[in-house]
């Protein structure tokens, strides 16, 4: 599985995306949420939750499934940093 090399967390996109004169307790008034809540996807300590997602869709005139495929790209490789248990294939065809 070859997947993006260690991606960016969504969080760190959506710092782009802030006009540099916002602040972070402008950001989280706008999207109704509490600054550390925003805080903390920023800093990459907590990930977007779909409810997060829609909330900066609307705000942003992005689709949520943009900052979701973000979370999960983010999480997989972070996961995969990881080893695996040795796991067998499930065979299907066992009684």
């Amino acid at each position: 599985m070859s997947r993006m090399h260690n991606p960016a967390h969504p969080g760190e996109v959506l710092r782009e995306w802030l006009p540099e004169n916002m602040t972070v307790t402008q950001a989280a008034k706008e999207l109704q949420i509490s600054r550390v809540t925003l805080s903390k996807v920023l800093n990459g300590k907590a990930g977007i939750t779909a409810t997060m997602a829609l909330r900066l869709s609307v705000w942003l005139g992005t689709t949520p499934e943009t900052w979701l495929e973000m979370q999960t790209q983010w999480d997989l490789w972070q996961a995969e940093q990881q080893p695996l248990p040795n796991i067998k294939p499930l065979d299907r065809l066992a009684a």
